[in-house]
């Protein structure tokens, strides 16, 4: 059982950036395709960006050319690096191990004008 932990949010300023953690412990995740969400309106999950073991990555059209997605496979860690944020951006940010289905309990980033 594969447990994941977020952490990096905050309080920042429109135009700032921020760095997301999520650490995984209980398995080694290096070959696991790893997601970064967050939490829609409607109380759903938004995709944002996901990276494969092979370090493959994808981009939802929100974050595109804003976003880095990374992984630290020593760290047993994968990152979200997001620029240029907007009030949109404010959200609970979760990670998520697409092979085990396992979500992390979030953090939430919070942006002010």
């Amino acid at each position: 059982q594969v447990q994941l932990v977020e952490s990096g949010g905050g309080l920042v300023q429109t135009g700032g950036s921020l760095r997301l953690s999520c650490i995984a412990s209980g398995r080694d995740i290096s070959d696991d395709t790893m997601g970064w969400y967050r939490q829609a309106p409607d109380n759903g999950t938004d995709f944002l960006a996901m990276i494969s073991g092979f370090g493959l990555t994808t981009y939802s059209d929100r974050v595109k050319g804003r976003a880095t997605i990374s992984r630290d496979n020593t760290q047993n860690a994968v990152f979200l690096q997001m620029n240029k944020l907007t009030l949109d951006d404010s959200s609970v940010y979760y990670c998520k191990n697409l092979h085990t289905k396992s979500w992390g309990p979030g953090t939430q980033v919070t942006v002010s004008s």
